[in-house]
């Protein structure tokens, strides 16, 4: 398991570093997502990765019960799948979709994504009254609808956009 003060890395980077068409996908889901880093693309991946690999275990050993905890976690997280093929097919756009810095910027509570990330970092967004300064927090669908965002923050950001 390893100390725990030294913990893993949660990703893996890419086989090839100068893959140009991987360096493009990323510099443009970079710009769309407001991510700050490149490892954030990486993690997604590797939580998609994680997600694929139970997927296709799953089909070749035929465990219901796992199959349906499996397909219960991907609807809790936002991600409807029906069926374990429905698991598969899911892209990277998908993760990075539900992280609590898009969801925010999707809410049409700042214009940017890149405020909203500069929202959640000062502390000034939380989830169920619970401050999150994390934004790659995966939000999970019920907890969508609980997002708050402090009102002196939100008053300003209104103003500034009225101001544009």
């Amino acid at each position: 398991m390893g100390h725990p003060k030294k913990q893993r890395k949660k990703y893996e980077k890419p086989f090839k570093p100068f893959d140009k068409d991987r360096i493009e996908k990323e510099k443009k889901l970079m710009g769309e997502y407001g991510l700050k880093r490149k490892h954030e693309i990486w993690r997604a991946n590797s939580i998609l990765r994680n997600f694929r690999r139970r997927a296709r275990d799953l089909q070749a050993s035929r465990n219901e019960q796992k199959k349906a905890e499996l397909l219960e976690r991907m609807n809790t997280l936002g991600i409807t799948c029906v069926k374990l093929e429905d698991v598969l097919d899911v892209k990277v756009e998908d993760i990075l979709s539900r992280r609590l810095q898009t969801i925010i910027f999707k809410k049409n509570i700042v214009n940017t994504p890149k405020q909203s990330r500069q929202l959640i970092v000062h502390g000034h967004v939380r989830i169920q009254k619970r401050k999150i300064l994390w934004p790659g927090y995966i939000v999970p669908a019920g907890l969508e609808d609980t997002i708050e965002v402090s009102p002196k923050m939100r008053t300003k950001f209104i103003e500034e956009s009225k101001e544009a």
